[in-house]
């Protein structure tokens, strides 16, 4: 029984002292610390340039169709009130959304556009403190049809 316990406790070190020789040969690697981000973005750094939006205005809002679904792909146009060029152009998303930067300090028109629907114009007035305008576009059908 001696011989036994012995061999019992020969194995026991045996594996203990390979596992512990095992845990020892690779040292724990800790992390490079991470620094804080800067302040300027990616696009920023590589270019060396730098952009602010400090006198952006935000004209956001959504296009409705007269059933009150989100209409995807109407175009919006916005100019200066006091011109006749438009100078921003986009077109709604998915989900009837857009977002526009122009500069703070004028007033505005924004002109919703859709294949078989009637074109609207809302004002916008960026004079004001807002730094925002959201804006709801329900479209009407042509000719006054009904859907």
């Amino acid at each position: 029984m001696r011989t036994s316990f012995l061999k019992s406790a020969f194995l026991l070190c045996a594996v203990l002292s390979s596992a512990l020789f095992l845990v020892a040969q690779e040292p724990l690697q800790v992390p490079p610390p991470q620094t804080a981000p800067s302040a300027e973005s990616s696009s920023q750094q590589k270019s060396g340039t730098s952009t602010t939006h400090s006198n952006d205005f935000l004209v956001r809002g959504t296009v409705f169709t007269p059933d009150g679904l989100a209409l995807p792909g109407a175009r919006l146009r916005i100019r200066r009130a006091s011109e006749k060029k438009f100078r921003w152009d986009t077109v709604s998303n998915s989900r009837g959304n857009f977002a526009v930067r122009v500069k703070m300090g004028a007033e505005y028109e924004v002109v919703a556009s859709a294949k078989g629907f009637q074109e609207q114009s809302l004002p916008v007035d960026a004079k004001s403190g807002e730094r925002f305008k959201d804006l709801v576009f329900r479209m009407q059908l042509q000719g006054g049809k009904k859907s």
